[in-house]
């Protein structure tokens, strides 16, 4: 289904609406293909189909939603009155209110490649089965693949309110994966690689493999170290995950609930002067790129922080009303809830020196490929941060011994202070954060 029919669908919803009601409707349809070979077999195929509405009424301050998986006639008049009738039972709130007009024009993106809907099933198993050879042809020491995967997404959605918003879109995109399994000595070692693009012809075999095979082998003979300070570089994955972490604490839902580390601390310096981040989906390079957010404004770049000082929060109309300030076109959600605020492609401004220049320079540190239990280890509150993670040893500015079983601690406040560089290499994931080498000092490394 195209934009324009999803588009019509939300203004005929839109069209109900009675005197003194605000109604949104937002409507979606996707196609997913899902492909996983193993040892030379389809393990598992899916091709999965959705689409749907989500219906918010407004009335008398109080706020009402409801939400179906199919756009039968019928079932639209039956969830625009599930929605009335929840708006009646709601409790009320002078902040509520749907999106507004704000005069920002929204983004010519090109996110959208016909080449991936003529790219047969056949084709995407193929790509699928050729990771996987390369990744088992990559290194002696390659002993399985625990997973190669193929996957892409078609999107289409569109919105409608009565507060004069119309928008709509589609857009592609696709990813490899592979999971390589490493042995030596009677150790075993696992890596993964990726590559993402808007249409198959952008993806690269030789990217993901070689990726799989280099985080494996890299790391057998890993020993525990001793506990130290020391300077550690993020590896972009680990960054992306990290500013994930970050991005979170710096919504204006976040502020509201009391939930961010940085409440009350607008222009305040939070970071060191290398540190600008900004949310941009206007960024067609980004993987979730995007021209209008989750209530149909358009999308824009928001810089959050700028030379380590706390610039904006990150709103959507309700948490900008409530705040006093504005929506940032940063609304995210699917047809089947009410809008959140979020970040879209987050990214650090990439720095002027390479990953082998920066860790040339560092006498005593440690390379991290990888982090376990990251979520679970940080408070977004006090900013205490605690994860276990495995990489390499920089010594004398040259990549050394892999190092495992170690938990790197700090706080989000301090590692942002301690910031040294960022490196050239922006990598978009298949993630809305972007990943780039990060050097921060004094990190405790807990070991032996």
């Amino acid at each position: 289904m195209n934009p324009e029919e999803l588009l019509a669908i939300a203004e005929r919803i839109v069209g109900w609406g009675g005197p003194g009601e605000q109604i949104e409707a937002v409507v979606g349809h996707s196609r997913e293909t899902d492909v996983r070979v193993y040892e030379g077999e389809i393990e598992s195929l899916s091709v999965a189909e959705s689409q749907g509405v989500g219906i918010r009424v407004i009335t008398d301050g109080r706020q009402g939603f409801a939400h179906a998986g199919t756009l039968d006639a019928d079932v639209l008049e039956e969830t625009l009155a599930e929605a009335r009738d929840n708006a009646r039972f709601g409790s009320p709130d002078e902040f509520f209110g749907l999106a507004e007009p704000d005069g920002v024009t929204h983004p010519e993106l090109d996110l959208y490649h016909e080449s991936l809907l003529a790219f047969g099933t056949e084709a995407k198993i193929d790509l699928a089965l050729e990771l996987e050879r390369a990744v088992r042809a990559g290194d002696s020491r390659i002993v399985g693949v625990e997973s190669a995967d193929y996957g892409d997404v078609v999107g289409a959605d569109a919105i409608a309110t009565t507060t004069g918003i119309r928008s709509s879109g589609r857009d592609t995109s696709c990813y490899l994966t592979a999971y390589s399994l490493a042995s030596e000595s009677d150790e075993t070692q696992t890596g993964f690689g990726f590559s993402v693009g808007r249409e198959p012809a952008s993806l690269s075999v030789e990217e993901a493999a070689t990726d799989a095979v280099d985080r494996a082998t890299r790391m057998l003979g890993a020993t525990q170290p001793p506990t130290e300070r020391v300077t550690v570089v993020l590896d972009p994955m680990v960054t992306a995950q990290f500013l994930s972490i970050i991005g979170g604490t710096l919504s204006g839902e976040a502020v509201l609930k009391g939930r961010s580390l940085f409440a009350d601390r607008l222009d305040d310096q939070v970071a060191a002067s290398a540190v600008t981040l900004v949310d941009d989906p206007t960024n067609p390079a980004a993987f979730s790129a995007t021209d209008a957010d989750g209530e149909g404004l358009a999308t824009r770049r928001n810089q959050l922080i700028g030379g380590g000082t706390l610039e904006r929060f990150l709103h959507n109309s309700y948490t900008g009303r409530r705040s006093g300030s504005a929506s940032t076109g940063s609304a995210v959600r699917s047809y089947a809830g009410t809008p959140g605020v979020g970040c879209q492609a987050l990214s650090l401004v990439p720095g002027d020196r390479t990953p082998a220049e920066l860790i040339a320079g560092i006498d005593n540190g440690v390379l991290i490929q990888g982090v376990s239990g990251l979520h679970s280890g940080v408070n977004p509150v006090s900013g205490d941060f605690s994860t276990g993670a495995e990489g390499l040893r920089i010594r004398n500015g040259q990549l050394a011994e892999p190092i495992r079983e170690i938990t790197i601690a700090s706080t989000l406040q301090r590692m942002l202070l301690d910031v040294t560089a960022v490196g050239s290499d922006l990598t978009w994931l298949p993630m809305s954060s972007a990943g780039v080498t990060l050097v921060v000092a004094e990190v405790t490394m807990s070991g032996a």
